[in-house]
């Protein structure tokens, strides 16, 4: 299992690579592994405001329907056209091809709230 140092995390296990005032959310390897092999995912967010910890989608697997929490609060501009389609990307690399929405960060500062790669993985090893 993977924690990229480059990356912020939720303890709901999502994870967020910011680039300005933009970044790109996924979810976790650990989240991926978890749920078992991804079959759908539903963003019904594009062009919203979503708020922190607030639900932007969900993820059905063989196992489970899970929902997808905004690790910041953004705008979601876009989502990953790959996974259209083509879910198993975010089981097969949760932190490159298969990641999930393209957001602004209404406020840059959220991100400092947010686990670094170590504190993320003592959660998930404890």
């Amino acid at each position: 299992m993977t924690f990229p140092t480059d990356l912020k995390y939720t303890k709901d296990h999502e994870w967020i690579r910011v680039a300005g005032d933009e970044a790109i959310v996924g979810i976790t390897d650990f989240a991926q592994r978890e749920l078992g092999d991804i079959v759908f995912i539903d963003i019904n967010t594009i062009g919203e405001e979503v708020a922190r910890d607030e639900v932007f989608g969900t993820v059905e697997a063989v196992k489970t329907v899970s929902d997808l929490f905004m690790p910041v609060s953004a705008t979601v501009l876009s989502v990953n056209e790959k996974i259209d389609g083509s879910p198993e990307l975010v089981n097969q690399d949760p932190y490159g091809e298969g990641w999930l929405v393209r957001v602004k960060l209404n406020n840059p500062a959220d991100v400092n709230g947010l686990l670094s790669a170590a504190d993320y993985e003592a959660q998930v090893s404890a």
